[in-house]
């Protein structure tokens, strides 16, 4: 389809460069192979770089007086206090003792059984202690987030129907449409195999990039830049979405690193669900921020979505009610989400002529006076501009 699927497991250039401090070469060897399974360049230093501490009165050794003056500035430009990450090897942590306390050291090596070790590590102020070859996953991943230049994660937001029809997938279309046309980076993740596809509503379904099927076999993590570059761009937006070959079963852990890789690029996440939670729904709910749950205003839908929402919560840290119309039985939107046990977020009203105009190769939201892009507008006004991400 025109991208690598295999380039997806690489990271993207940028971000910051960690600093390692050791003088095992055999653990120096590690930490850099690591740092190149992340797609990262370390700094090396094998003392402590003359901005992070003192030298004599408080028992800290001084930097390697054999590195010279040339290597201690190249050391100093991601010295202790300024390298986003700094690796100290567990021989090396006398070394740095003293040095001004930071977030983002970790004391790494092989043989930590010694009970020393957590003392040297609070010595130094590390946030953990790492061993290796049992942590290499997880270091993996904390030195791909520095080269990713991975700062607040994406506001990830599901959207799922309470009842067959309901318009789960015209709004999370329109929600990610419109959240790209405010200028936020945003991906839009079919998580529903049975759907017919997320790109085929934004009238992409011939472009070029990676669909579903591709990342199959992927194992580990997947880089978010190359995730990002990796996808179809339709309208602003990258798009995940099926194919529509034979059904292709991604495992679950494939599809976790995936939407993990969406969220560390920052910006806007919006995954259309299934109403079924199996083990790889389960998997997108446990990363989501907060779930929409469309309910169209009839009884019949109400009811069947108190069952999709016990399943939904088993997971999801936050589930919230729109009502998709006015229900005839008397019930306004507020009652429905009562009766539902969940905040209501709001109502969309029915939009005559939305199908037609979508069969037509307009995709949801795009008209922005319609009902549906108000709501969309006034959702993200709220979501975004609150400082913890989702409105209470």
């Amino acid at each position: 389809m025109g991208s690598d699927p295999g380039s997806v497991a690489g990271s993207a250039p940028g971000g910051g460069r960690p600093l390692i401090i050791t003088e095992d070469p055999l653990l120096l060897d590690d930490l850099l192979r690591l740092c190149a399974a992340a797609g990262a360049e370390p700094h090396v230093h094998h003392g402590l770089p003359e901005q992070a501490g003192a030298v004599g009165a408080d028992g800290v050794e001084p930097a390697d007086p054999a590195l010279g003056p040339e290597a201690d500035r190249a050391a100093g430009s991601a010295g202790w206090e300024t390298a986003p990450l700094v690796l100290v090897g567990d021989d090396a942590a006398r070394r740095v003792r003293g040095a001004p306390r930071r977030a983002g050291v970790f004391l790494v090596g092989r043989e930590l059984d010694d009970p020393r070790v957590w003392q040297r590590a609070v010595e130094i102020g590390a946030e953990e202690v790492l061993r290796l070859p049992d942590a290499e996953s997880l270091l993996v991943d904390r030195i791909a987030d520095v080269v990713e230049g991975a700062g607040r994660p994406a506001l990830a937001v599901g959207v799922i129907g309470g009842s067959g029809g309901a318009g789960a997938s015209t709004l999370a279309c329109a929600l990610a449409l419109r959240a790209a046309r405010t200028g936020e980076r945003t991906i839009l993740i079919d998580g529903d195999p049975l759907g017919g596809g997320m790109d085929v509503l934004l009238g992409g379904e011939s472009a070029e990039g990676l669909r579903w099927p591709d990342f199959a076999a992927s194992r580990g993590r997947v880089g978010a830049g190359a995730l990002e570059e990796s996808l179809p761009e339709l309208h602003d937006l990258r798009v995940l979405s099926w194919d529509r070959g034979d059904r292709v079963v991604v495992p679950p852990a494939a599809i976790r690193s995936v939407v993990a890789a969406a969220r560390r690029r920052g910006g806007v996440v919006v995954v259309d669900l299934p109403r079924r939670v199996d083990e790889a729904v389960a998997e997108v709910l446990a990363q989501l921020d907060l779930v929409l749950m469309v309910v169209p205003g009839e009884l019949r839908s109400v009811a069947a979505a108190g069952r999709v929402a016990a399943g939904v919560r088993m997971v999801a840290r936050d589930v919230r009610v729109v009502v998709r119309g006015r229900c005839p039985g008397g019930l306004d939107p507020e009652a429905v989400a009562g009766l539902l046990g969940a905040p209501l977020a709001g109502e969309v009203p029915v939009e005559v002529g939305l199908p037609g105009r979508v069969a037509e190769g307009e995709p949801p939201g795009a008209q922005g006076r319609s009902a549906l892009a108000r709501f969309c507008d006034g959702f993200w006004q709220r979501a975004l501009g609150s400082a913890q991400g989702v409105p209470a």
